[in-house]
């Protein structure tokens, strides 16, 4: 047998499930499988700490969607409960402080009707712990934008949109908007809203031309920060988004500095998100994502005023990146956030006095979600591993873990891969990890075909746990494959450096670290080199189209995958996410356009067999690229391809039909061209 020190070597037939039950493994996972899951989030524990409400979205085959209800554990007991049944969506649950009740945000429809609260929009609503009671809260008409329950539970603030037309042009854009398109001077912005919940009384606190893309309200309600732009298009939040503060009192409106996320950050080109307040009011914190370079914590000291607001960039334990999930530890000034670091997703704090930091949920986990119960470090994750995908798992503040949810007992009798983490040399000589996942019983005798599966971002990563997902995790593994998923240059988690050298670099260091990997496997003896796939999307199918000229794959699937980069700066909602790779515009840096593009790597012609996805409105990477690179690759070069296109769809596919479509053709292909099958 082969040295298979680097492998996770297989527990055999039988598992010990949740709750003690033994359970023996006798299926094997089939691509059908990944619809059968249940996924969480929105995790949020009652005031009280005896309750946890989360919401799990799973597939509905007959309304061809994924519906979201809303649920409650007893974190003692472990039952659950499920508290909303309507096909559609319950999501954002916020609790009262006596941790009776809740508020979420749903969309309930009843057949002909036509006005809120049952016509189907977006309503804020309440309901028991116990699931009675579901009361409607507000029928404003086309619905709500965004939600939060005041500290004293006595008081709801909301965002609903209206249309702005600006000045110039407006009667001729006023005239003609609903026969034409414009390309700018329409613009979605927000009314801010306050709603008494002891008088009913309605008050709107802000109208401005402004979209309100995300508000957090302090716990006095003497202030709220809220993160705006001029529209609501996507395109508008990078770069020109900006942090602005309602003194309720007075009305004041203020628009908070911004030098050290736009002037002395990495690039102008961040997105803000995640505001939280300190129980105290006296900080707030939010996030700014970039593209290629590493996300930063920022917090903001608002003791001073409105006009006197301080703001400091936190330094990151570890160099770890920040996936988000920001949350103050009740009663503390201690900054909670999920940290993405080699592959793993932890929940770390920082000390935002003093700047120490801790990892509250050490090992090999995977967390999408917490809630904080009390201030000692004690919380409910979502959490997987490498046995299971996304459960309800309570941290006590020793760092003592207990399972609370068994949501999937299906996944107890599936045969699992064995997956690890998986290294190799890459570019310029670095370190470059990956997960490996090879089938259940590989005893490593044998050379396996491969399947190398690349994540999208690239300014994100393949986290090692177990996934059965639409592009390719699990699924492969179970008919015999090897399915690398590497974390080439780019990737988070892997230090600031890693992240930010593939600036200038795409389509050559992302490239080699990928294929060092493969070479890696081959050397092995664990790969057969003339049985290999590249999948992948967004990014990933980008990737997949930069490695199909180098005609080593017997087969490629490219989903929403850029082919020109000029093309894609004109087109995309993102375009400072180009820039950024780019280091300038397309007049400014015309060669590193061209070689960072695939469509001009084609020229010593194409023996790979690919297929090709997209959405037919993705306005991430628009079918402009899906469509150029069949026609290159049929018209011109006479390689063997498939194009599909989903109909209504965007940058990700959303209904049951079209993901279940994407997984089927994926197999057949791979299994055609990889395993010769017939």
């Amino acid at each position: 047998m082969r040295n298979l020190s680097l492998i996770t070597l297989f527990v055999l037939v039988l598992t010990v499930a949740a709750f003690g039950q033994t359970v023996e493994r006798t299926h094997d996972i089939v691509p059908e499988d990944y619809f059968t899951q249940v996924f969480l989030s929105d995790v949020d524990v009652s005031p009280d700490g005896k309750l946890t409400a989360f919401v799990d979205y799973r597939w509905d085959e007959e309304y061809d969607r994924r519906s979201r209800d809303l649920w409650v554990v007893d974190n003692t007991t472990k039952e659950t409960l499920r508290l909303t049944f309507d096909p559609r969506n319950e999501v954002n649950p916020q609790w009262t402080p006596d941790s009776k009740q809740l508020y979420f945000v749903g969309h309930y429809k009843l057949a002909n009707a036509t006005e809120p609260p049952y016509d189907g929009s977006a309503q804020v609503w309440r309901i028991n712990a116990d699931g009675t009671e579901l009361t409607p809260i507000t029928r404003i008409p086309d619905g709500i934008y965004d939600f939060q329950l005041s500290a004293d539970g006595k008081t709801i603030y909301y965002t609903r949109t209206k249309e702005h037309l600006i000045d110039e042009w407006k009667s001729l854009r006023s005239q003609y908007k609903n026969s034409l398109v414009f390309g700018h001077g329409i613009y979605e912005v927000s009314e801010l809203w306050k709603l008494s919940l002891v008088d009913w009384r309605s008050d709107l606190l802000l109208d401005p031309t402004l979209h309100i893309h995300e508000f957090a309200v302090s716990p006095d309600e003497s202030q709220i920060v809220m993160i705006t732009t001029v529209d609501g298009e996507s395109v508008t939040g990078e770069g020109w988004s900006n942090v602005r503060m309602l003194t309720t009192k007075t009305g004041e409106f203020t628009l908070l500095p911004d030098k050290i996320f736009r002037e002395d950050a990495h690039c102008p080109h961040g997105w803000l998100g995640g505001l939280t307040w300190t129980d105290d009011g006296a900080r707030f914190a939010f996030t700014v994502d970039f593209d290629g370079y590493p996300s930063e914590i920022l917090v903001a000291d608002v003791s001073g005023g409105a006009k006197n607001v301080k703001m400091k960039q936190l330094i990151r334990p570890d160099e770890a990146s920040c996936s988000g999930g920001l949350s103050w530890q009740p009663g503390t000034h201690n900054l909670g956030f999920k940290a993405d670091l080699r592959a793993r997703q932890r929940v770390c704090v920082i000390n935002t006095d003093d700047g120490s930091s801790k990892t509250l949920t050490p090992g090999d986990v995977v967390i999408d979600g917490y809630s904080f119960i009390g201030n000692k470090g004690a919380l409910l994750a979502i959490q997987s591993t490498t046995t299971y995908y996304q459960d309800l798992i309570y941290w006590d503040r020793k760092g003592k873990q207990e399972r609370l949810t068994h949501l999937n007992p299906q996944v107890d009798t599936w045969k699992l891969p064995q997956i690890s983490i998986f290294s190799w040399i890459g570019a310029d000589g670095d370190t470059v990890q990956g997960k490996l996942e090879l089938p259940p019983d590989y005893d490593g005798e044998g050379n396996l075909p491969l399947l190398v599966s690349l994540h999208g971002g690239p300014t994100d990563a393949d986290r090692y746990s177990f996934l059965l997902w639409m592009y390719g995790h699990a699924a492969y593994a179970a008919k015999g494959y090897a399915m690398l998923a590497p974390n080439y240059r780019g990737s988070t988690g892997y230090g600031d450096d890693f992240l930010t050298d593939l600036i200038g670099h795409e389509n050559n260091w992302d490239v080699i670290d990928i294929m060092t990997g493969v070479d890696a496997l081959i050397e092995q003896g664990i790969v057969d080199p003339e049985r290999m796939g590249v999948t992948g999307w967004s990014n990933g199918g980008f990737l997949t189209n930069c490695l199909i000229a180098s005609n080593r794959f017997k087969a490629a699937s490219s989903g929403a995958g850029v082919l020109d980069m000029a093309v894609q700066v004109l087109e995309e909602d993102t375009p400072g996410h180009v820039i950024n790779y780019m280091e300038g515009l397309p007049w400014e840096k015309p060669e590193e356009y061209q070689a960072a593009s695939p469509l001009y790597g084609f020229h010593d012609g194409i023996t790979t067999n690919v297929l090709i996805h997209c959405g037919e409105n993705d306005p991430r990477v628009p079918v402009t690229h899906a469509k150029g690179l069949h026609r290159m690759l049929t018209r011109y070069l006479g390689v063997n391809c498939e194009l599909v296109i989903y109909p209504g769809a965007g940058h990700n596919l959303t209904k049951y039909s079209q993901r279940l479509a994407k997984v089927r053709w994926d197999h057949a292909w791979f299994d055609k061209y990889v395993l010769g099958e017939e």
